[in-house]
């Protein structure tokens, strides 16, 4: 009987302890269920706020991306029309440089524009289109170069076989194109050979220029065309671009301001030349007046000096028996009066003795 109460309170005890620790878990449990409500709750409500944060800024970048979708509408809208403006303008220059009287006068305009731009003058550095006595040619410019020497200048623009060079479809084209063009050249060179622009009576240098006036052409020539430039050097025609052109005449232009340096210095020797000979007169009359005035001089010293002296010594002989024999001075003299106690200057007084003798 006691051990069945026994078992039985452990029993009892048992059962409560496990009733104790499924009663905290289940505390335990509830608490992390909040606990974990609570923390998913404000994980929940940060979502929701950078969810409502993302909408706000996609709707900025839709407004934003409108604009700018609008200014690209825009931009491209003008970029289309001056596309068009440059094809237009392309096309017109293409038709005006097929003319070969345009493409000249354009040649013209830019060799004028490097003219300008080192500092030339027409009619003083460089004379446009002027007619050779003789031969009647006409150069498009001669420039003027130290000593009366003269550099003629021609502008040549071949570009119709270079233009299809470019535009060739096919290797075997572009070749025959390139010839064509290298000929074209060519001939141009011999053209101003044979217009006697290099004349040495006409007081011209040895060599006269052809200006071709655009980079890429004139690079097509180095590039492919070597052979007819060593020609032209060796018939004395100078090929050269707006790069080239301006090289030489800065140098042209160096040698004008050197040239005139050398007559400036050749005119200040002159002067001075002519400076040291006047000099020398001038110090020859200031020596002659150096003389005389130094015997004027000395004339001066001795009358002031030795004829002083002797003329003082009989006045003051007179003054000397006038006092010792007590003779008073007359009290008229002329017209005034003199006190008896002023007594005249010896030489004075011999100056005055002279005049009324």
């Amino acid at each position: 009987m006691t051990l069945a109460v026994i078992i039985l309170g452990v029993i009892a005890i048992l059962s409560l302890a496990m009733a104790a620790a499924l009663l905290t878990r289940l505390l335990k449990t509830r608490s992390i269920e909040q606990s974990q409500e609570t923390f998913l709750g404000h994980q929940v409500t940060e979502v929701r706020n950078s969810l409502s944060k993302v909408e706000t800024a996609v709707v900025e970048l839709k407004t934003v991306g409108a604009g700018q979708t609008s200014q690209i509408k825009t931009q491209l809208d003008g970029v289309t029309s001056l596309m068009a403006t440059l094809n237009s303008t392309n096309t017109a220059l293409r038709e005006a440089l097929a003319n070969t009287q345009v493409r000249g006068q354009w040649g013209e305009r830019m060799a004028e524009d490097v003219f300008r731009i080192i500092g030339f003058v027409e009619g003083v550095n460089y004379v446009k289109q002027p007619t050779l006595p003789g031969s009647g040619s006409r150069p498009d410019f001669t420039i003027n170069m130290p000593q009366n020497k003269k550099l003629n200048m021609d502008v040549k623009f071949p570009l119709a076989n270079y233009m299809k060079c470019l535009e060739a479809e096919s290797p075997e084209a572009e070749e025959a194109f390139r010839q064509d063009f290298l000929r074209d050249v060519r001939d141009r060179a011999k053209e101003v050979v044979g217009r006697e622009y290099i004349d040495p009576g006409q007081n011209t240098l040895d060599y006269v220029l052809v200006f071709i006036p655009n980079e890429q052409v004139y690079q097509f020539i180095q590039q492919y065309g070597s052979a007819t430039v060593e020609e032209a050097l060796r018939n004395k025609v100078v090929l050269c671009s707006p790069m080239t052109l301006f090289a030489i005449l800065s140098i042209v232009r160096h040698a004008l301001d050197n040239f005139a340096m050398q007559e400036a210095s050749d005119e200040i020797v002159s002067q001075l030349g002519l400076f040291d000979k006047q000099w020398i007169e001038f110090v020859k009359q200031m020596d002659t007046v150096g003389r005389r005035i130094e015997s004027t001089q000395k004339g001066f010293e001795a009358l002031v000096g030795t004829r002083r002296r002797a003329l003082e010594r009989p006045l003051n002989r007179i003054a000397s028996i006038r006092r010792e024999r007590g003779l008073s001075l007359p009290e008229e003299i002329g017209e005034g009066v003199v006190p008896e106690e002023t007594e005249r200057d010896p030489l004075e007084l011999a100056e005055t003795t002279g005049q009324e003798s």
